[in-house]
């Protein structure tokens, strides 16, 4: 009949064999007392042990660690978060560099208003862009410009705000013409025109509903706008060939 001595204890790892016993994972530790300090990393995987002093006395120990554990998870979803907004507003730059070359690249102002109706939606990877103008009187319009009854920018954007974003469009058919079916959010922004127009409006549109929403960020639509504009200026005191 087998003894107690004859059970098998637990498994003993011998030198040479490529694994780590745990007498040396011991002896490391006390080498290396701040090791999880540095590491923390780990605590997500380890399992604490739970001391038990009796059934009225909380185990702080245990509490610590689980806490430690959460912020860690916590941190490190922040920083994936953090990476992703990273990459992204440097996805965004590139593109608005891109649309901005592109202008300068114009050789005339027809050329300039079909780079930005047509070539900005795939270098901005959009659906459509428009621009639309009020005219100022004795002005008439250009090719590729969409063409408003006077007080439609006012409405559509409000007298004192220069820029919108809206998660959900409406009353697109006036500014994105036979593509506004397509449209489910925009960007809109105001352009100075000078003698040009007495208002202009810079239109982009997406399929997607949640492409532009409030709240987000709007310093590179607005430079890329504040470029168009200062373009379409230059470009209307040049004479035409």
């Amino acid at each position: 009949m087998p003894t107690s001595a004859d059970k098998p204890g637990p498994a003993k790892h011998k030198p040479g064999d490529g694994q780590t016993g745990e007498a040396e994972v011991k002896a490391f530790l006390e080498r290396h007392p701040d090791f999880l300090l540095e590491n923390p990393t780990l605590l997500r995987t380890l399992t604490p042990p739970a001391r038990q002093d009796g059934d009225t006395v909380l185990d702080m120990q245990r509490f610590m660690v689980d806490r430690l554990q959460a912020e860690v998870e916590q941190l490190s979803s922040t920083q994936s978060d953090l990476i992703a907004a990273t990459r992204s507003n440097m996805s965004s730059q590139s593109q608005i560099h891109k649309a901005v070359v592109a202008l300068v690249e114009s050789t005339d102002l027809e050329h300039l208003i079909h780079t930005a109706t047509h070539d900005f939606a795939q270098i901005l990877d959009i659906d459509v862009v428009t621009i639309s103008i009020e005219p100022a009187p004795g002005i008439s319009g250009v090719g590729g410009l969409y063409v408003l009854e006077p007080g439609t920018i006012d409405r559509l954007l409000g007298e004192r705000r220069d820029l919108l974003l809206r998660e959900t469009a409406d009353q697109t058919d006036v500014i994105f013409g036979p593509a506004a079916a397509l449209v489910r959010s925009d960007a809109l922004v105001r352009l100075e025109l000078g003698d040009f127009a007495t208002a202009g409006l810079f239109a982009l549109g997406s399929r997607e509903a949640s492409r532009f929403h409030p709240g987000q960020g709007t310093e590179l639509l607005s430079f890329l706008a504040r470029t168009l504009e200062r373009c379409i200026l230059a470009w209307r005191k040049i004479p035409p060939r």
